[in-house]
């Protein structure tokens, strides 16, 4: 079994990349400027005694993001699992919003992962037909819990992870039944660079249950969806219910 992670040198990429090869998967390594990173996360993979490569994409070059599927291939053989987590993630208003921005956020967070999801559903084996299908391979488009709870804050970036909510449905209707493709929605899990520790805190306990995530909640999701064989358009959001936060600044304390 083999998988390609994108953006695994680090954060949440690396967590997933390390459980699935846990679990027995040889592991394609993507990055694209975090190269120490990258090899860290190979070694460890290695250690477990799997198959591990990283490979270099820029998912703002579109050359570079079309060749990744078939290089991850060669170097560990066919794959039956992607996991789209790279993402680019930067502050943007409706009005501070540029084609620049915008740009970044679609190429990275919607155009890379089509891209990578057609590559992947060309090579996966088809679905067994004797008695009922059994889909063969498996996307996880990693998404955001704010695509349930819009807000205008990251505009451009929000509205690319929207989009690709929708491409996860409909592409889990286009590549039934050899492909399933379902999705993660974190809320609060690894404190950000634009973040103070006071702050993250903050989040954390701003959600209904008054904590946030760890990564052993995103790797959770992902082991339910490897083996959730009848499960295929679905969003999953390990966020303490973020995304179900009721209490706005209008009702709050209003006796």
């Amino acid at each position: 079994m083999a998988a390609l992670v994108t953006g695994a040198g680090h954060r949440i990429g690396r967590a997933m990349a390390l459980h699935l090869a846990k679990h027995g998967f040889d592991i394609a390594v993507h990055y694209s400027g975090s190269r120490d990173s990258a090899l860290d996360t190979v070694d460890e993979i290695r250690s477990m005694g799997r198959r591990a490569e990283a490979i270099q994409a820029n998912f703002l070059n579109e050359h570079e993001t079309q060749g990744l599927i078939s290089k991850a291939a060669t170097e560990v053989g066919p794959l039956t699992v992607l996991v789209n987590n790279a993402s680019i993630f930067e502050e943007d208003t409706l009005e501070s919003a540029t084609k620049e921005s915008w740009d970044r956020h679609f190429e990275s967070n919607l155009r890379a992962p089509f891209v990578l999801i057609q590559g992947f559903s060309s090579q996966v084996p088809k679905a067994d037909t004797d008695g009922e299908p059994l889909a063969q391979g498996l996307v996880v488009n990693m998404i955001d819990q704010r695509v349930h709870k819009l807000t205008p804050q990251f505009m451009t970036y929000t509205l690319a992870k929207a989009a690709l909510w929708t491409l996860t449905r409909t592409s889990a209707q286009a590549l039934a039944p050899h492909v399933r493709v379902n999705a993660i929605g974190p809320g609060p899990t690894l404190i950000g660079a634009r973040q103070s520790e006071e702050n993250f805190s903050r989040q954390r306990s701003a959600t209904i249950l008054r904590r946030g995530a760890d990564t052993e909640d995103i790797t959770a999701a992902l082991d339910y969806l490897l083996r959730a064989r009848a499960v295929t358009g679905q969003l999953i959001c390990p966020d303490g219910g973020q995304h179900l936060a009721w209490e706005t600044p209008d009702v709050m304390n209003v006796e």
